[in-house]
């Protein structure tokens, strides 16, 4: 059975940016500071190095009850028995991947236009991550996505929407009340000195804007 996945505040990992002293300790005290879903993405390392990590990661999420998702690498999320994957527009299509992984393991996917978006959800995505809505330290190429792009996408389909890419304490506020389901983060949470109160912070501004919105 697919596991059942809230996208309300996402952790996306990046060791290079980590300020805990090893990523399981930053994952951990991110789920303590509100974080509901993580991403294990590891650009630059190499497949044992990945494994290894996914290992780790997932003894911590699986402790807290959290799904595991693996960026890109569907032979790492199959190998660790991770909640599922996240593709990228460059990465294995949807419809391939849920071939390999089956009914039962969660695929998110990025799409920056409305038609990635229609796409992705016909061919059989649980949710889309779109972004990036402002720029962002972890991928500081990311072209923008305008909220008027997200708006559209939101009216267009019918499974869950993460927003990312440069989102903060500052602007999440002008994020939640667009309608999207949650949203993913990297240097916001995982670069903190303090990464609980960080995840802490950005989860109650969430609430307060689901809450008003």
């Amino acid at each position: 059975m697919k596991p059942t996945f809230d996208l309300t505040l996402y952790l996306v990992t990046d060791s290079g940016l980590n300020a805990a002293a090893s990523l399981p300790d930053a994952v951990e005290q991110a789920i303590k500071g509100g974080v509901t879903l993580v991403q294990l993405r590891e650009k630059t390392a190499d497949s044992r190095d990945f494994y290894e990590k996914a290992l780790q990661v997932k003894a911590v999420t699986d402790r807290y009850g959290v799904p595991l998702i693996i960026n890109d690498r569907l032979d790492i999320a199959q190998a660790v028995n991770a909640a599922g994957v996240h593709l990228g527009a460059e990465d294995i299509p949807v419809d391939a991947a849920r071939k390999i992984l089956g009914d039962d393991k969660i695929i998110g996917a990025t799409a920056k236009t409305l038609a990635q978006a229609l796409a992705a959800e016909k061919n059989g995505a649980d949710y889309l991550g779109c972004g990036a809505m402002y720029l962002s330290t972890a991928k500081p190429g990311a072209l923008p996505m305008s909220k008027e792009t997200l708006s559209e996408i939101l009216a267009a389909v019918h499974i869950p929407v993460v927003a990312i890419g440069g989102i903060s304490e500052r602007n999440v506020q002008e994020i939640i009340p667009l309608g999207v389901n949650g949203v993913a983060v990297v240097s916001a949470i995982i670069a903190q000195e303090d990464i609980t109160a960080a995840a802490a912070r950005l989860r109650r501004l969430i609430d307060e804007s689901n809450i008003s919105g």
